[in-house]
């Protein structure tokens, strides 16, 4: 996998991987900041390990909206010390035990962003289920 960053103007700076897709960062808040970035990695990569998991559990699953909380260091560098990853899943008779299996097992074997920051971050799930 290959990436570049290029800078713009300013604190800005675009991302371009190597099959094409960019995102835009800043350091002066106009944009996502890069520890932004990560933390919405953090989300994104897990909410799709639920959603596929749900799907092979054949749950009828409508609805994932995971909502992050992030503590930073109050030292440079200002690193993640905590982070909490909370799913509220929306579906169809939805099995608790289904959902609560699909958010571990990505926290614990299948996230790559959580698992990459293992060890350096504290990391923290739970989940509600909608109708």
């Amino acid at each position: 996998m290959k990436a570049t960053v290029k800078w713009q103007s300013d604190m800005k700076f675009t991302g371009e991987t190597e099959t094409g897709k960019r995102i835009e960062m800043d350091g002066d808040g106009t944009q996502a900041s890069p520890m932004e970035a990560v933390l919405l990695a953090v989300g994104a990569c897990s909410s799709i390990d639920v959603v596929e998991i749900l799907k092979k559990s054949r749950q009828a699953i409508s609805d994932c909206v995971c909502e992050l909380e992030a503590t930073r260091a109050d030292e440079a560098p200002r690193v993640f010390t905590d982070i909490h990853a909370h799913y509220s899943v929306t579906g169809e008779s939805l099995s608790e035990k289904h959902v609560q299996r699909a958010v571990q097992l990505s926290a614990e074997k299948y996230c790559s962003v959580m698992l990459m920051l293992e060890g350096k971050v504290k990391i923290t799930t739970s989940f509600s289920i909608q109708s």
